[in-house]
């Protein structure tokens, strides 16, 4: 071993051990997070390869026969997959239109209150359906968008207007998805944004003035700027969990008269591994879901960094 290696790694062990007697307390800090990763979610991990086997209970995950990509060619030449994925992709992609700018456009609007109880009001009023949970959520839809009972209903009879089921009706599964989970995590999302918009320097906003802009180009020129990092992160999570749409609402809101909108992947993935026991099929499928949030994930974060000059990583 040469000398300059040898020197250099005496320097990093140096440093490490410097570090350590310096910040040993937060070292320690990070450990239980850590461990958490490592035993919930990357030991699971292994047990991916039943996708690749005949899973067996009684062999076991490593005594059950290989079969190699059997599992994968079954799905992709199931008539059924094509509409799987279809619906799982529009439901997701209509769901991050959605969601992404009216968070923004909310924190911009509070942002620019200037009545104290008014803008707490708001915030109150739009935050608190994110602690109601999904079970509820869809309970109140059901009942809401019920055409005998619901509000919906009554509205309709008003006008002389025949009710109608939307939940009966596949064409209005997605849209009735989308926006109760916009009115539930809308406020959530907003927080976010007003801390970012909290953290810009207020210097800007007093040249802004000196300048004589007006509200709208102070929200153009200081706020959308300021929070701009912040979105791009989450537009570039929310585009990696595009093919993990929510498994909980789309089963509660699921019936036979919407299957045809409302079966998506991970519904399909319950059905088949649990209620159906065929384990390695659900693994398969579940596999290429997570390898394709990955590729998109991978795929969102280079363009970002070449188009905004940053990401996540």
């Amino acid at each position: 071993m040469s000398k300059p290696v040898k020197s250099h790694r005496q320097s990093l062990a140096y440093a490490a051990r410097r570090s350590w007697e310096r910040h040993w307390t937060l070292y320690l800090l990070a450990v239980p997070p850590l461990l958490y990763f490592i035993v919930f979610k990357y030991v699971p991990m292994i047990n991916a390869v039943i996708a690749f086997k005949n899973f067996n209970v009684v062999a076991g995950v490593w005594g059950s026969d290989w079969v190699g990509l059997k599992h994968f060619q079954a799905f992709f030449n199931n008539p059924v997959s094509r509409q799987l994925i279809g619906n799982t992709f529009y439901l997701s992609l209509y769901y991050l239109l959605a969601s992404f700018p009216i968070p923004i456009i909310l924190a911009l609007a509070l942002n620019e209150v200037r009545l104290r109880f008014f803008k707490q009001t708001v915030q109150i009023v739009t935050y608190a359906p994110y602690f109601i949970s999904t079970v509820v959520v869809v309970s109140m839809t059901i009942l809401i968008l019920s055409p005998r009972v619901g509000l919906v209903g009554d509205v309709f009879g008003l006008f002389g207007v025949p009710a109608v089921d939307l939940l009966a009706r596949a064409d209005y599964f997605r849209h009735v998805y989308v926006w109760s989970d916009v009115w539930q995590t809308t406020g959530y999302s907003a927080v976010i944004y007003l801390a970012a918009l909290s953290s810009i320097d207020p210097s800007l906003y007093e040249a802004a003035k000196v300048d004589g802009a007006s509200r709208i180009q102070k929200i153009l020129n200081v706020d959308l700027p300021g929070i701009m990092p912040t979105a791009i992160v989450i537009l570039i999570l929310g585009v990696g969990n595009i093919m993990q749409v929510g498994f909980e609402k789309a089963f509660l809101l699921q019936n036979p008269l919407n299957l045809a909108q409302s079966e998506i992947i991970s519904t399909y993935v319950y059905k088949t591994g649990l209620l159906n026991a065929n384990f390695s099929s659900a693994t398969a499928i579940n596999l290429f879901n997570a390898a394709v949030n990955l590729v998109l994930l991978l795929v969102v974060n280079a363009l970002a960094k070449r188009v905004a000059g940053r990401g996540l990583w």
